[in-house]
């Protein structure tokens, strides 16, 4: 006997956030959203909120702004233009039977927002995809306890179920290496970087399962015991991607980049590493940030260009990005497939 189906089933897209506008005071509202989220500076309360208020967003915001005004385009910022796609890709792609939203976990659009469109719409359950390719407490981690912090004041809570991860997807992986692909058949490339969102290595340790990570050859390996460890989902995620590109082990190099303050995070660092190469006779690298899905300040300006004007004054001769997925027939297809799986 087959089931009724009552009612539509919700997903959720989350990403992480952006300023409702790149000028300075929306900047600054942004960055202290973010940054007092204690999952993000996992800090003394007084002392995070002294830091972000007293130095961070004061002296950070006006500079940042200038860096988001280069990324900004006619639609706006590209982090959430690009999600708003994939909310109305997926939408057609899985049809009527499902509600997409699209929420922020920063500013606008809210979580709150999108997880009251779905409940407006009365669906049966809510499928959570928190855009993060790998687990991190402060990303994926964050989104989750807002979507819970939200929902127990309903009187009425549907089932809802997360995707916690997606770093060893075959659909994810599949189509950020045919993006990479594409520019390997206009070029030949000596060296690829995979560049990700750095994390204090603290972070990475307090998520441990019962101490069995050490920030060394046990990320080699991507187990049960280490499926939320950011570090080893970062190098499975690169392993595969090597893979399908056809990479040998020296042919590339998995890197950490965006760190702040002065604690030690997950090394090596990315623009330490550039650095080297075109001594070592690694003039053109074709450069990756497999932990963002959606081009965005650390994709287009950090990695796209901070990172290619080092690489050139050190030597080199050519550092080429490999676009986001944004919204990317093979991503939305690839994003489908996770939900109907779940």
């Amino acid at each position: 006997m087959s089931k009724k189906k009552t009612g539509k089933i919700g997903v959720l897209l989350v990403n992480l956030g952006t300023p409702d506008t790149p000028n300075t005071p929306d900047v600054r509202k942004y960055l202290r959203e973010f940054l007092l989220d204690p999952r993000v500076i996992d800090i003394n309360p007084v002392g995070r909120y002294a830091l972000v208020n007293g130095i961070i967003a004061p002296f950070r915001a006006p500079k940042s702004a200038k860096v988001y005004k280069q990324l900004w385009t006619e639609r706006g910022s590209p982090l959430l233009y690009h999600g708003l796609d994939l909310q109305k890709k997926l939408q057609e792609a899985l049809g009527s039977g499902y509600h997409v939203a699209f929420g922020m976990r920063y500013q606008s659009p809210s979580i709150a927002s999108a997880l009251e469109e779905l409940r407006e719409k009365s669906v049966d359950r809510i499928i959570v995809l928190p855009l993060f390719p790998q687990y991190a407490a402060a990303s994926t981690g964050s989104v989750q306890d807002k979507v819970m912090e939200i929902v127990k004041e309903w009187w009425v809570i549907p089932s809802i179920n997360f995707i916690s991860s997606f770093c060893d997807d075959p659909g994810f992986i599949n189509a950020f290496a045919e993006l990479g692909k594409q520019h390997m058949a206009q070029d030949d490339y000596d060296h690829v970087i995979f560049s990700y969102h750095g994390l204090p290595e603290r972070q990475v340790l307090k998520g441990s399962d019962k101490g069995y990570c050490q920030l060394g050859d046990c990320c080699n390996s991507y187990n049960k015991r280490n499926k939320y460890c950011y570090r080893a989902s970062c190098f499975v995620t690169s392993r595969m991607l090597a893979e399908k590109l056809g990479l040998r082990e020296d042919q590339y190099t998995v890197t950490f980049q965006s760190r702040l303050l002065k604690d030690p995070w997950l090394q090596p660092y990315t623009d330490e590493v550039l650095k080297t190469l075109p001594g070592k006779g690694i003039k053109k690298v074709l450069a990756y940030s497999p932990a963002f899905v959606a081009d965005c300040l650390e994709t287009t300006i950090e990695v796209g260009e901070e990172f290619k004007e080092m690489f050139e004054h050190a030597g080199g001769e050519k550092w080429q990005l490999v676009e986001s997925l944004n919204s990317n027939p093979m991503w939305v297809e690839a994003v489908k497939n996770m939900v109907l799986e779940h």
